[in-house]
């Protein structure tokens, strides 16, 4: 089995919460690849991406249930990296990951405009 990390280490890696972390976990969003005899979770660097990839997507606005979705095709290409269902889930999602990101930065624009105003006010 890969090496191994507990939810703490996990935590200060992310960026997420236990908190958040656990929620995951429960939902079968990001689940961790095994546990102690005890019932401690344990995180492969996979399960980390997995995380780092759901924490980037929060910002954009995409839900869970798509959070889901392009962590279900990435798994698939990562066994089969020609899998074009899969391959298109990603595209599909890239495209509106760069639309979300060019929504924002016009609403930075917008802000950074009244700012300006602001102080000359």
């Amino acid at each position: 089995m890969a090496a191994t990390i507990h939810i703490g280490e996990v935590a200060d890696r992310t960026g997420l919460s236990l908190r958040t972390l656990r929620h995951y976990d429960e939902i079968g969003l990001a689940s961790p690849s095994d546990r102690t005899s005890g019932g401690f979770r344990l995180y492969t660097e996979t399960d980390v991406e997995h995380l780092l990839l759901v924490r980037r997507m929060k910002p954009l606005g995409f839900s869970l249930e798509q959070m889901g979705e392009v962590l279900a095709a990435a798994d698939v290409l990562a066994g089969d990296p020609d899998d074009a269902g899969a391959r298109a889930t990603l595209n599909s999602f890239l495209t509106d990951a760069q639309q979300r990101r060019e929504k924002l930065d016009r609403q930075l624009s917008a802000a950074d405009e009244l700012i300006m105003r602001l102080r000359e006010v």
